[in-house]
């Protein structure tokens, strides 16, 4: 630190204190940068610029002061208005750029500039944060060349090898690099994840508990307080609760989830992988709950049809996440039968992701939901047609939404129409079925002779032919082409003379061809135990009669092999508890598990018609029980209060003396 000039003293008809110098001001500025008082060093930047308009230095610790403070607006406006100065910005208006998210225009603000080893690692971040990880990888390749010997270099690089799908590179590159998983928590994270994807789950575990361990020791060491040190671990979590959820523990990993999100300790991005994983487990139970978990990454852009994710997560969340949350959002509005709020954020998603075709199949489905089939596979059929490299989800979609509809033919030329896969086995007998249906035959075998073709030309260890000939030498014999069957037959005998093509052979001969027929059945193996039949006796039997399995064949068995057979072990029977089979006493019941009503001892009950009451609900009948309703007053009047019972119907005028006897015949009946 420069020291301070000794300051002059004043005339006696000075009035204030005379200004700073420039070397005093740039070694205050240098003193604050050097104590991270980033906003008395942007006061002190103004100050220099106030002396020295466009000066460069104070320009630069200016703009670098406001992006150590967040002021990231503020420092775009400063670089905009200082555009006309001849100074170079354009590296640290990227930079502003990216963290507002604005990555294309940051990328573009890079074009123009000098490939220093800055701009290269700015330029693969803001590649990664695009999804581009192919070109990302390119740039970090440029970084290799200038030998930059640093940990957090390093750590991107493995990152960026397991998102672009590079996961079996992990280890070779790491070996050249001089790097091992143990040397970071997040090198040790980032190779669980390259695990991952190889399917190695264990492992994976095993690396992220590592991680953990290794984080701990580390945050612990910089005296991070527990709350922190779990925020800052919380990506750890997530992975390994996600561990659980591929191997099938359920119950385990939604455990987990529930735990990050309840505790919410932590960062807004892990919750969000949190949430949405959870979700994903759910599947469609309690759709609503779904919604508003999910709604709090979710929001509306001001002024703007288009969606976008909260604040803080459009910087922290990759492409292929947040087009996750907005997918499982519009399923999940599907699902709720929201059908307008899924038609609103089905028309912005190709906007928002114009790469990714998943929003076209969401738009479809959204389509399907509302019952217009025809448009929907019209959509798909026109993302095919411009999008040829993208085409084949989108044809499966198509034919999967025209074959549940019934339209058959869509279906099958959608399917016809997918050329990586529409010769094999699968795809074929599929578009058979599909021409069966519309009764189109002829198709259905022009399908199976083009599929015959392509495999006989093709030059693959897998070859599927001896799968395809059978199927459409039988098709043809069903359909009563017997010589085509007949020579699709003969040729996979020459080339794959299992017993199942043979037997096809000979059966398919007989219609056609009887010398052949004879010819090629005596290439077939007996059947053990069949030596002794005559054929020709059998001919002349009436009938085969219908005998059991065991004796349809005879055949020789050895004295010592039948005494075996004869031999049975015998079982004691097992008695009820506490049955004594010397006295059982009497015989049961026979008609024990009938019901009463088909018992020969059930008699019907017969139905006390004294105490019901004609007339409209409420009424009382008056005639004849004058004698009643003076005995009720003169009971009232002594005091008695006999039991009521309640009548079968909803009338309630029936007399004291009527209850008594019909109580005591119920229970008679009762005995």
């Amino acid at each position: 630190m420069a020291p301070k000039a000794k300051p002059k003293p004043l005339s006696p008809s000075a009035n204030s204190q005379a200004p700073p110098s420039l070397e005093e001001l740039f070694s205050s500025l240098h003193r604050h940068a050097q104590n991270f008082e980033y906003e008395q060093a942007v006061k002190i930047a103004d100050q220099v610029l106030s002396i020295a308009p466009g000066d460069e230095d104070a320009l630069r610790c200016k703009i670098v002061a406001l992006i150590k403070s967040d002021s990231i607006d503020k420092a775009l406006s400063v670089i905009q208005k200082s555009e006309d100065l001849p100074v170079d910005l354009n590296f640290y208006k990227a930079y502003c750029l990216y963290r507002q998210n604005k990555l294309q225009e940051a990328l573009e603000s890079l074009s123009n500039q000098e490939r220093s080893t800055m701009a290269l690692q700015l330029e693969a971040q803001i590649l990664y944060r695009l999804g581009k990880m192919d070109t990302c990888m390119q740039s970090y390749e440029k970084l290799q060349k200038f030998k930059i010997d640093s940990l957090d270099l390093k750590t991107n690089l493995i990152a960026t090898l397991v998102s672009a799908g590079r996961s079996n590179e992990v280890q070779g590159v790491m070996d050249a690099l001089k790097i091992k998983a143990s040397s970071s928590f997040e090198i040790a994270y980032n190779t669980a994840c390259s695990l991952i994807e190889k399917k190695r789950y264990t492992e994976a575990e095993q690396h992220l508990l590592s991680a953990r361990r290794l984080g701990q020791e580390m945050l612990v060491d910089e005296d991070y307080a527990d709350d922190e040190i779990e925020t800052e671990l919380a990506p750890i979590a997530v992975q390994l609760a996600y561990i659980q959820q591929l191997l099938g523990n359920k119950l385990e990993a939604i455990e987990s989830y529930l735990s990050i999100i309840n505790r919410n300790l932590a960062d807004a991005s892990s919750l969000a992988v949190a949430t949405n994983n959870l979700i994903v487990l759910r599947g469609t139970k309690d759709a609503s709950d779904s919604l508003r978990k999910l709604d709090r990454f979710i929001q509306k852009a001001d002024g703007s049809k288009l969606f976008k994710v909260a604040s803080g997560l459009d910087f922290k969340l990759s492409q292929r996440q947040r087009e996750s949350l907005y997918f499982n959002r519009l399923l999940l509005l599907l699902q709720a039968n929201r059908i307008e709020q899924a038609k609103e954020l089905a028309s912005a998603l190709p906007e928002m992701f114009p790469d990714s075709l998943t929003p076209i199949v969401l738009q479809a489905a959204v389509l399907v939901k509302e019952k217009k089939v025809s448009k929907a596979e019209d959509i798909l059929a026109q993302f095919a047609e411009r999008f040829p490299e993208k085409s084949t989800p989108t044809l499966l979609a198509r034919a999967q939404i025209a074959a549940t509809a019934g339209h058959f033919q869509i279906a099958a030329n959608s399917l016809s129409m997918i050329h990586d896969i529409c010769h094999m086995p699968a795809t074929v007998a599929t578009i058979v079925s599909l021409k069966e249906r519309l009764n189109d035959f002829v198709g259905a075998a022009a399908v199976l002779d083009s599929a015959v073709l392509w495999w006989k030309d093709a030059m693959t260890e897998d070859n599927k032919l001896h799968v395809i000939m059978p199927e459409a030498a039988s098709f043809k014999l069903k359909h009563g082409h017997e010589k085509e069957a007949f020579e699709l037959y003969e040729e996979l005998v020459k080339t794959h003379g299992t017993t199942e093509v043979l037997v096809g052979l000979v059966m398919t001969a007989a219609r056609t061809d009887l010398a052949k027929a004879e010819l090629y059945e005596k290439r077939l193996k007996e059947l053990p135990g069949l030596k002794k039949v005559n054929l020709e006796s059998l001919e002349k039997t009436s009938g085969a009669k219908h005998v059991g399995v065991a004796n349809a064949v005879k055949m020789d068995v050895s004295e010592e092999a039948k005494k075996a057979k004869t031999k049975k072990r015998k079982r004691k029977p097992r008695y009820p508890k506490g049955f004594d089979p010397a006295n059982p006493g009497p015989p049961p019941d026979p008609e024990r598990w009938l019901p009463k009503r088909e018992r020969s001892t059930y008699r019907p009950r017969r139905k006390d018609k004294r105490a019901q009451v004609r007339g409209s609900q409420g009424s009382v009948a008056r005639d004849k029980h004058d004698g009643s309703i003076s005995s009720s007053a003169s009971a009232s009047s002594t005091g008695a209060h006999p039991k009521s019972t309640q009548l079968s119907g909803p009338s309630k005028g029936s007399t004291t003396s009527e209850q008594h006897k019909s109580s005591s015949k119920s229970r008679k009946k009762g005995r």
